[in-house]
């Protein structure tokens, strides 16, 4: 058709293109949606691959203003960690367990501040216990839509055949027990945010799902064929190796880069060796307020053995550690219990590993990749979650490699 010409034919200039291409789009979906021409099924197939198409360039569109916007910032010369936290501090984009002048974390959260006031998807990645749904709270409270509603989902914990219910929503009658109408996720974060926490969990099919929604900006509830429109910013997480994911066929590629628009990575707590004793501080103080407690110092020997450990459970088991021994202290001092960070080891060494390694594995194999939810390997281990998870990345497990 002339039309699709026509659009090869545009100047090479970024904003004029974009503007322009967006203009003959829309030209021709409008012109194929009234053509007698044409049969249905190529019409449709056409509509579809012009919507994709109008996706990509407001993608692009938005990606290139937020790198603009970066690059037109005026040009400083490049401050001290310290100096960059105190400015963070006082444009208040700092939150609990970011305190420190690590150069990864200061990196993270200038990304973060830059990319919160757009509608841009960003993928926070890190381990568990970092702080990666705290980071998305922190983006959508500096955001346009900051007094709009924030919807947190956490994709590892929901029954795989109850998923896209939980997200989509579902008409009465869709499946046995759904006796009424019922919004998901989705429709309750319009015009707000939609935080997906373990994204790297969700099952093939609800990645089609979710695929559809970022690209179309709407949603089918289960059991309906009507499409529901949802202007929605996404946010999403993973503790997971995506990228690795991708190459194994696990997660889709076309997802993957609809979702990593703006990544950013934040760093483990044993690689802040030096920001825990102004952690160790901050929590120690805001636990002893919670409790009633005055405590004037901190032994020397504790903060020590605190920025010598590896923190498997990162900031999350940092703070649980400082709250009960701020619990359980009885003088103004505060110290810890040695035994709480020592690391427990079989008496049959390397053995008890391996058979832990097979089991935990057997059990991946036996839930296709799932740790979390009444299905999931954890689940079948009789463990916590979190405790899995630590077992998984302390034995060099991939747990997507289970998934089918």
């Amino acid at each position: 058709m002339k039309i699709l010409d026509d659009i090869e034919d545009l100047p090479a200039s970024p904003v004029t293109s974009y503007a322009a291409l967006l203009e003959k789009i829309e030209i021709l979906r409008s012109t194929l949606r009234w053509s007698s021409r044409m049969e249905r099924p190529e019409i449709e197939k056409l509509l579809r691959q012009a919507s994709v198409l109008r996706d990509d360039v407001m993608q692009l569109s938005h990606r290139e203003r937020f790198v603009q916007a970066a690059v037109s910032e005026p040009q400083r010369v490049p401050g001290s960690p310290r100096e960059r936290r105190e400015a963070l501090l006082a444009r208040s984009f700092v939150f609990e367990g970011t305190f420190g002048d690590n150069p990864k974390l200061l990196e993270a959260l200038e990304i973060a501040e830059k990319a919160a006031p757009t509608d841009l998807p960003v993928l926070v990645d890190g381990e568990s216990g970092t702080g990666k749904e705290l980071m998305a709270k922190v983006i959508h409270a500096n955001g346009a839509r900051a007094d709009k509603p924030y919807i947190s989902v956490n994709c590892g914990a929901i029954p795989e055949n109850l998923l896209e219910s939980e997200l989509f929503g579902h008409k009465k009658g869709a499946f046995t027990g759904a006796s009424n109408d019922r919004k998901g996720k989705f429709e309750s974060a319009h015009t707000g945010t939609i935080f997906l926490d373990e994204i790297g969990e969700l099952p093939q099919e609800a990645q089609v799902a979710l695929l559809r929604v970022l690209q179309e900006r709407e949603i089918e509830r289960v059991g309906s064929s009507d499409p529901i429109t949802v202007d929605v910013r996404v946010l999403a997480a993973t503790n997971s190796d995506l990228e690795a994911a991708v190459e194994r066929g696990a997660f889709r590629e076309d997802l993957f880069y609809r979702l990593n628009v703006v990544p950013i990575r934040l760093p483990p707590l044993r690689d802040r060796a030096a920001d825990i004793p102004i952690l160790v501080e901050y929590l120690v103080d805001r636990f002893a307020r919670q409790t009633g407690k005055r405590i004037r110092t901190i032994e020397k020997q504790t903060l020590q053995r605190l920025a010598a450990y590896d923190w498997p459970g990162n900031v999350r088991e940092l703070q649980n550690v400082i709250e009960r021994a701020v619990v359980l202290s009885e003088g103004d001092t505060f110290a810890i219990d040695e035994s709480w960070l020592t690391k427990k080891r079989g008496r049959t060494g390397s053995t008890l590993a391996d058979g832990e390694k097979a089991m935990i594995e057997a059990a991946l194999t036996e839930s296709q990749g799932r740790v979390a939810g009444p299905r999931g390997a954890a689940a079948k281990l009789g463990i916590p979650r979190q405790t899995l998870e630590w077992k998984i990345r302390n034995l060099n497990i991939d747990k997507l490699a289970f998934k089918r």
